[in-house]
C-alpha cells in the first residue's frame, strides 16, 4: 500500500480527495491535514465516511512538514494558493512527491503569476520542476515527476477539448471564444457573502472579467501547442449548481464552412482528430455532433464529455465540454497524476 497525506481536507477538494483515496485499492491514507480540525478523526469530520474503518482511524493533523514527510511518501496539497508553495517546498527537501491542486506551480513563469495572482512568487525556483497535471498532454513527463502542478478545473475544461484541435491544425487558434457556467463548489468551502445559499440560488451571474486568473494557464498550454502566442476571451459564470463546469466556444474551422455538405466535412474531421487524440481514453466521452454534453452525466467522475455542432450560417464550430469540477477539475485528476507517478494503471480508484 502507499502511504498518502491529503493537506488541506477540510475543503471541497480535500474532501473529495478523502473519498477517492478510500476507496483506491493501493493506497493507505496515513493522515489528512487541518489546523481547524486538528485532534479530530476524518469520520468525525465526515460522518459520511464513518462507515469505513479507515475514516475512523485516519487523524487530523496540523499542517506540518515533517510529519507529513514522516507518514507519506506523496502529499497532496488541496490548499489555497500561497500556502501551498510554503508546505511543497519543505515536503520536496524531505524526498516527498507532492500533487499541488492550488494554482501555485502551474504557470511557467514567475512574472505572469505576478500579473495574474497579485504577489510574487513564494518559490519561483521550483516553476521549471513542476509538471503540468493534464494527462493526456503530460502522460510521459509525469511518470517521474516530483511535483505536480494539477490543473485548474476551468482549464480543464477548455484545455483537454481545444489542444488537440490546435495541435491538428483543423481550427485558428486566435479569436477563440469560451463561456464556462461553474457550480458554487468552485469558490471553496469558505462563508463569502457571494457564494452563501440566499445569493447564489435563483442567480447566474458573470466574473472575473475580462482577466480571470485561469486564464493565464489557459494561455500557456494553448500557446505551446500552437508554438506561438495565443490569446483568447474567457468568460465564467457562477450558476445556481452545487458542482459541474459547462463550456460553450465559439471557434472559426481551418477551412471554410459555407454549407451543409462543408459542415458535415468539418464535423468529420473534428470526429478523426479527437478519435486520433482520444479514442483509447478512458476518461473522454467524445458524442461528436450526435449529442451534447451535460453535466449531469460527469457528476462524481474523472470523466470529460465532449461535443460539437458545425453552423454552415454563421461558418463557426459550437464545441461544448462537460465536467465535474471538484473530481475531473480538481482531485481525481491529482489521482490519476498519481497512479501514473506510482506506477499503477491510470484508473484505479476512478472507475
Amino acid at each position: 500500500m502507499t502511504k498518502v497525506a491529503i493537506a488541506g481536507a477540510s475543503g471541497y477538494s480535500g474532501e473529495e480527495l478523502v473519498r477517492l483515496l478510500l476507496r483506491h485499492p493501493e493506497v493507505e491514507i496515513t493522515a489528512v491535514t487541518s489546523r481547524q480540525y486538528a485532534g479530530k478523526t476524518c469520520a468525525e469530520v465526515f460522518p459520511k465516511f464513518a462507515h469505513l474503518e479507515a475514516a475512523r482511524r485516519i487523524p487530523f493533523i496540523l499542517p506540518d512538514a515533517e510529519e507529513l514527510a514522516r507518514l507519506a511518501e506523496y502529499v497532496f496539497l488541496a490548499l489555497p494558493h500561497g500556502v501551498a508553495a510554503e508546505l511543497a517546498v519543505p515536503l520536496l527537501e524531505k524526498g516527498c512527491r507532492v500533487l499541488d491542486l492550488s494554482a501555485d506551480f502551474r504557470l511557467r513563469s514567475a512574472a505572469t503569476y505576478l500579473e495574474f495572482y497579485g504577489k510574487e512568487h513564494p518559490a519561483p525556483e521550483l516553476l521549471s520542476q513542476a509538471i503540468y497535471g493534464q494527462p493526456e498532454n503530460y502522460r510521459a513527463q509525469l511518470k517521474d515527476a516530483k511535483l505536480v502542478a494539477c490543473a485548474g478545473c476551468y482549464p480543464t475544461s477548455i484545455l483537454v477539448p481545444l489542444i488537440p484541435l490546435i495541435k491538428a491544425g483543423v481550427i485558428e487558434p486566435e479569436g477563440i471564444i469560451a463561456d464556462s457556467l461553474s457550480g458554487v463548489s468552485g469558490a471553496g468551502r469558505k462563508a463569502d457573502m457571494p457564494f452563501i445559499y440566499c445569493e447564489c440560488n435563483e442567480s447566474a451571474r458573470p466574473y472575473g472579467i475580462p482577466k480571470h486568473r485561469h486564464l493565464s494557464e489557459i494561455e500557456q498550454e494553448l500557446s505551446l501547442a500552437a508554438g506561438r502566442q495565443i490569446l483568447m476571451q474567457f468568460t465564467p459564470h457562477l450558476i445556481p449548481l452545487n458542482r459541474g463546469i459547462l463550456t460553450t466556444f465559439y471557434i472559426t474551422p481551418s477551412r471554410r464552412v459555407t454549407d451543409a455538405k462543408t459542415a458535415a466535412e468539418c464535423s468529420q474531421e473534428l470526429y478523426r482528430t479527437y478519435q486520433d487524440a482520444y479514442g483509447e481514453e478512458s476518461f473522454i466521452r467524445i458524442y461528436g455532433d450526435e449529442g451534447l454534453p451535460d453535466t449531469k452525466n460527469t457528476l462524481m467522475s474523472n470523466v470529460v464529455e465532449i461535443g460539437w455542432k458545425v453552423d454552415p450560417r454563421t461558418g463557426r464550430i459550437i464545441l461544448l465540454s462537460a465536467i465535474d469540477n471538484l473530481t475531473r477539475g480538481a482531485s481525481g485528476q491529482a489521482i490519476q497524476c498519481f497512479n501514473l507517478m506510482a506506477g499503477y494503471p491510470e484508473t484505479t480508484g476512478l472507475l
